[in-house]
């Protein structure tokens, strides 16, 4: 469904895209590099509105979130574009592309969450939310006006302008936002985008709603110690208690670097633990991803797989009573 785009400028017969640092100044018919949004008849609009490519219900954890209502589930629901052209990415077919979709309205939308067992809400993940801009927005505040306690979660590579993302985030709970890594030679060559923007997103986000943050460590591009070092400080900087998810590459789309040594990642795990209190590990198998009291070490939450064991009550440690900024 076809939508007006509500941030832009008119450039003589053009108009310029406000919603991601891209500014893409667009022609009639001609697309900006999200690849959904257009000028058609003089009219800027985008062309994924309520269009869902993919719908399912996932594990909180498989976000990942692991300190925002830890055990529960949540639907999750994508459409197609994105704003980055990542060699790596894993959803290439929606990112890129125009896949087959299913129209669902805001009102369907909202009618299927509490139909749901176990589930907290409503993921916008698996293409760039943000390029899904007009719905998400439309489906959050509608969401958040009929029922507070219902969580509206963004899954994002953080690339948005700071007006669109400061009037949505009064209707978001919680992001698990992509720090892609920390050069702007690796976001440019590698996810055709720039630091600085996403930087600033990390820091915008903290101050409304939950925030973890996922870097995928590519094997010789970005998984270098000093690498490691330089997110876990800017994270820390921001603050110390936001999760860090360091997650494994494998060969994807159009990257044929070998996967990430385990080594790496454990090593990357053990540096960024210096500056913050907690550093998860993803796409590995068989390694302690429990949460653990930072004062005393206590068992806080147990993870095997996606099944998930909590030890908190009253947000504090029951051994210690140190408090726990986990949200359940």
């Amino acid at each position: 469904m076809e939508k007006k785009i509500p941030f832009y400028e008119e450039v003589k017969d053009k108009v310029r895209c406000r919603i991601c640092p891209h500014n893409c100044l667009i022609d009639e018919e001609k697309f900006g590099i999200c690849g959904v949004r257009t000028l058609k008849s003089k009219v800027p609009i985008t062309i994924n509105y309520g269009e869902v490519t993919s719908m399912g219900v996932d594990p909180i954890e498989k976000k990942p979130l692991y300190h925002f209502k830890p055990s529960k589930d949540i639907l999750s629901v994508g459409s197609f574009g994105c704003n980055m052209t990542c060699s790596f990415c894993q959803n290439y077919e929606i990112s890129q592309g125009k896949p087959q979709t299913q129209y669902i309205s805001v009102e369907k939308l909202m009618d299927i969450i509490p139909t749901i067992e176990n589930n907290i809400g409503v993921a916008f993940t698996y293409n760039e939310p943000f390029m899904w801009y007009e719905y998400m927005y439309d489906a959050a505040k509608g969401i958040k006006e009929n029922n507070t306690d219902t969580s509206v979660v963004v899954v994002t590579n953080g690339y948005i302008n700071e007006k669109p993302l400061k009037k949505i985030l009064p209707y978001v709970d919680a992001m698990n936002i992509d720090l892609k890594g920390y050069t702007n030679r690796y976001y440019n060559n590698i996810c055709g985008a720039k630091l600085e923007p996403v930087l600033e997103t990390i820091k915008r986000c903290s101050e409304y709603c939950h925030v973890e943050i996922t870097t995928l460590l590519v094997s010789e591009e970005n998984d270098s110690l000093e690498e490691a070092r330089q997110i876990a400080e800017f994270i820390a900087s921001v603050d110390k208690n936001i999760p860090l998810h360091l997650s494994r590459y494998f060969p994807r789309y159009k990257m044929e670097n070998e996967a990430t040594k385990i080594e790496k990642i454990t090593e990357a795990q053990n540096e960024a633990k210096k500056y913050l209190k907690y550093v998860y590990v993803g796409n590995v198998q068989g390694v302690d991803n429990n949460t653990y009291c930072d004062n005393c070490n206590e068992l806080l939450i147990e993870r095997n797989g996606y099944s998930t064991n909590v030890f908190i009550k009253d947000n504090k440690c029951q051994k210690c009573g140190e408090e726990i900024n986990i949200i359940l």
